[in-house]
């Protein structure tokens, strides 16, 4: 299994965790990606350093896979994270845009209607970075969360971000960086233990959460995720359920349909997510308290009518 991590010198939040990783044993240096951007070998894992937007450099996987003739299996990226809150912060998340319609410019990279495949590790990681910042003494200065889904860049692999927020002081801290780089050493078994995180449908721990409904930060899905064996698909915060409100839009009498491209994101995620953990028991989680009536109701209709499972809070335990 070939990950591929990526990182950029442009941003210290990206490039500091990488040097931290790359300072511990095993790595030798690898091929070019053309046009200039350098990689790290250390068995099954790969680390490559450009000097872009992280969220805009498309589809590096298959470039690698181009250039090198190895097939990837995951990628990783690096990233700073920014908060209108200031609050230092690790956290990781899946990536895609889903509720764009085509022709409007996603802001930050990816394509509108598309959702990445989400890696795996993203619920075991979440709770092994939890427990390391946790040791390392970094809680409560800072918190640790998962994220919803958002932004690029295009990939074809399953995928995962890991940032450090939220100013440019947390972005340049040392012991934040390592932390996030011992978080890399351990889940993909760097040091000769077991990696952490992959999945196998055979092991009877087949439930996969997708997300739907609340903030950014995900907190009801959350609560779910640092509970052992849950793994994490997709996460659709509010923003990205764009549905128009029946009594504000001029609709026939009777008729009962609810714009907006909330159908066309829970369906991205599902596959996305489906897709990610073949022989997955995926069960849609809604943070019923984030919806009004009509659109929980909505909601509902359409996943039966997707075959979509809602999980019960006992299906979480």
């Amino acid at each position: 299994m070939v990950t591929l991590i990526v990182a950029t010198t442009s941003d210290p939040a990206s490039i500091n965790p990488a040097a931290a990783l790359l300072a511990m044993p095993g790595w030798i240096a690898g091929p070019i990606l053309p046009p200039d951007i350098k990689s790290f070998s250390n068995k099954q894992t790969r680390v490559i350093q450009h000097d872009r937007s992280i969220v805009k450099e498309d589809d590096l996987d298959l470039r690698w896979e181009e250039a090198t003739g190895e097939v990837i299996d995951e990628v990783i990226f690096l990233s700073r994270h920014t908060a209108v809150s200031n609050r230092p912060a690790l956290t990781v998340h899946p990536i895609g845009v889903l509720h764009l319609k085509d022709g409007e410019s996603p802001p930050q990279g990816g394509k509108p209607g598309w959702a990445a495949l989400p890696n795996p590790r993203i619920g075991p990681w979440f709770r092994l970075l939890k427990k390391m910042a946790e040791a390392h003494g970094l809680v409560p200065e800072f918190e640790i969360t998962l994220e919803a889904t958002h932004h690029g860049p295009i990939t074809n692999k399953p995928t995962m971000f890991l940032e450090i927020g939220s100013t440019e002081e947390y972005w340049k801290r040392d012991d934040a960086a390592q932390v996030m780089a011992l978080l890399m050493w351990e889940g993909l078994g760097l040091g000769g233990d077991e990696a952490v995180g992959n999945w196998n449908s055979e092991n009877g721990k087949r439930k996969v959460l997708l997300g739907i409904g609340g903030g950014h930060y995900a907190p009801r899905h959350m609560d779910e995720v640092l509970k052992d064996d849950i793994w994490v698909g997709h996460l659709l915060s509010g923003y990205s359920l764009p549905m128009e409100d029946p009594t504000q839009t001029k609709t026939t009498p009777g008729e009962n349909y609810i714009g907006g491209n909330w159908r066309q994101s829970i369906k991205a995620a599902f596959e996305a997510t489906k897709a990610a953990f073949p022989g997955g028991e995926i069960l849609a989680h809604l943070d019923h308290k984030s919806f009004k009536g009509w659109q929980k109701k909505a909601i509902t209709e359409f996943l039966a009518e997707e075959s979509i499972d809602v999980g019960k809070p006992n299906d979480f335990t």
